[in-house]
Order: C-alpha cells, then sequence, then structure tokens
C-alpha cells in the first residue's frame, strides 16, 4: 500500500512544484473566448445591467450565456465567462481614443495626415533651400571672398609693394628731398593698412607709382605746331576777370618721338587730369615772341620749352613759367 501510494503522492507533489515553478498563461483561445462575451453582452447593454446589479443576477446572466453558446455547441467553461463579465465591469476590452489635445496625439495625427500636407513642406523647404544657396553664392561669399582679399592686400600686398617702391624712389632720385617725401607718403600708407582704411593705403601706394614713374621718364617739352590746334591762347580767369592769363600748348615727346602723358592739375576746376597736351601759363611777352616765330614762316624754329632728365622730377624750363596749367581750352 505504502509502496503503491507513494508514487501518486509523488506525481502529485510533482505537479504542484511544476505549477509553483511555471506560472500558467491564459491561452489565446480563452482570451478570444472572453472577448466574444462581452462583445455578446454590449448587444444587449440593458440586459447587463439589470443582471449585473446584485450577485444572483449576476450568476443567472452567467448560466444565461452559457446557454447561449451551448445552443452553438460551445461548450465554454465558467471561468471563462466569468471573466468576461469582469471584463465588460472593466471596460477592459473597450477602446479607449487618447486625449487629441497632448503632443503625442497631434504628432501621430500630423505623421498619418503627411500625404496632404507633406509635399508642400518638400516644396517649401526646397525653396528655401534654394534661396539660401543662391544668397551664399551671390552675396555672402563674394563679400566674403572679397573681403579676404582686401585683408590680404592691407596686411600683406600694398605693405611689399610700398616698400619696393621707397626703394626704387631712393636709387632713381637725384634729390635726396624726393626719396624723404617718399618715404613720409609710404608711411603714411602703411599707417592707413595698419589700421585697415584700404581707400587711404592705395591713394599713398599710387602717389608713390606716379612719382617713381615721373622720375623714371625721360622727354622733351614741346610746342605744339601743328596745323588744326592751337599753339598759345589767352583767358579771362573767374576770380579775376580784370586780368587776363596766357598759355602756351605743350607735350611731351620722349627719345622715340612718342607723347608722354602728364598727370596735370587744372587751375581752373581743381582737377587732376592725365593728359598728352596741357598749356602752361606764361607771360604776355612769352606768348608774343611765339606767335612772332610762328608767324614768320608758320613754322615754330624755338619749339624746346623745356627738357625732363630722369632721375628728376621736374623739367628744366628754357622759357620763362608761370605756376599754373589748364588741361582743356576748346
Amino acid at each position: 500500500m505504502d509502496s503503491g501510494s507513494n508514487p501518486q503522492t509523488a506525481s502529485a507533489n510533482s505537479g504542484v512544484e511544476a505549477s509553483d515553478a511555471a506560472p500558467s498563461k491564459t491561452p489565446l483561445d480563452d482570451v478570444m473566448i472572453a472577448m466574444d462575451v462581452v462583445d455578446t453582452l454590449r448587444h444587449d447593454r440593458s440586459l447587463v445591467e439589470r443582471e449585473l446589479n446584485d450577485e444572483a443576477r449576476r450568476k443567472d446572466l452567467i448560466d444565461r450565456l452559457r446557454k447561449i453558446y451551448s445552443g452553438q455547441g460551445i461548450e465554454v467553461p465558467d471561468r471563462i465567462l466569468e471573466e468576461g463579465v469582469r471584463a465588460l465591469e472593466e471596460n477592459r476590452f473597450t477602446y479607449k481614443p487618447p486625449d487629441p489635445n497632448t503632443l503625442s496625439t497631434r504628432l501621430a495625427k500630423l505623421y498619418v495626415t503627411r500625404g496632404s500636407w507633406g509635399r508642400y513642406v518638400v516644396g517649401l523647404a526646397a525653396g528655401l533651400a534654394a534661396f539660401f544657396l543662391v544668397n551664399y553664392l551671390v552675396f555672402e561669399r563674394p563679400q566674403h571672398l572679397k573681403a579676404e582679399a582686401e585683408q590680404h592686400e592691407l596686411t600683406e600686398l600694398i605693405p611689399a609693394r610700398v616698400q619696393k617702391l621707397v626703394d626704387d624712389i631712393g636709387s632713381e632720385a637725384s634729390d635726396g628731398l624726393v626719396a624723404t617725401r617718399a618715404e613720409a607718403i609710404a608711411k603714411t600708407g602703411l599707417n592707413a593698412a595698419s589700421s585697415g582704411d584700404l581707400a587711404a593705403a592705395r591713394k599713398s601706394e599710387q602717389q608713390l607709382k606716379n612719382t617713381l614713374e615721373q622720375l623714371r621718364a625721360a622727354y622733351e617739352i614741346r610746342i605744339v605746331n601743328r596745323e588744326g590746334d592751337v599753339t598759345g591762347l589767352w583767358r579771362i580767369p573767374k576770380a579775376n576777370p580784370d586780368t587776363y592769363n596766357f598759355y602756351l600748348v605743350v607735350e611731351a615727346i620722349d627719345a622715340n618721338g612718342k607723347r608722354v602723358p602728364q598727370l596735370i592739375t587744372n587751375e581752373e576746376t581743381g582737377k587732376r587730369e592725365r593728359v598728352e597736351t596741357w598749356a602752361v601759363r606764361v607771360d604776355r611777352p612769352v606768348l608774343v615772341s611765339v606767335k612772332a616765330d610762328k608767324d614768320d614762316d608758320g613754322i615754330i624754329q624755338n619749339n624746346i620749352a623745356g627738357r625732363k632728365l630722369r632721375g628728376e622730377l621736374d623739367p628744366q624750363w628754357s622759357i620763362e613759367v608761370q605756376d599754373g596749367a589748364i588741361t582743356r581750352w576748346k
């Protein structure tokens, strides 16, 4: 007896231990049946509200559900029926829509409806990207490159060029005062460059270039004597209408017979112009003498008004000239 009963006892004990060690899960079929029970109950909500008022009616409802399923040939255990009734009471299988005012709900709706508004957003993004790209390529990048180039010119190019010009002027000038003046101009330009004033720095550099160009030039200053061209003239200055200014028209000719353009300040306008012919102011007797020379045979025999030697800034005049010149008289 003991040996026969021990296996049963061991078997029962082992069954309990297995149940404790691995909790059972509700089979999927049971869950589906419970959901069907809830659905059946929802179709007769008034009956449910009556039957669930007390425990007796609740049991009667379970009996009626059992008969319904039995009539369909489905055997549903009472525990499943009770689980379905409890699920109905707890609204376990009832869908509750999310709060439409929460951020997550709104984001979800945006995602779902992306097909209707997405193409507009993509188009807007593409338009903005194109705008910023064009703005960068057409405006920002050129300005950035220009700023970089100007900064390089201020810090590297202009100082190097100015120093080279000063050195060249020092080697070309026959008068030490010219080199001293060039150094003063260079200092002004370098100070402007270090302070970021590009226009002033360029102006000083250009002054040095003009000085070096003038130092290296060599030419004769001849009185113009060509048919159709004016040789001499007189003007009544606006500042002093009671007097006359007399001028001889001249030009600079180099050793190859080419005219050398000159930077001349027009005393009537105050503007400095680069011209090939200009009129230098002289006394009236000088103009009369030249006129008499030309009237003799139509040729000005003594047409050399001065000479400019290399290494000097100013020409050496062979006639008496006054300070002042004009660039336009027609």
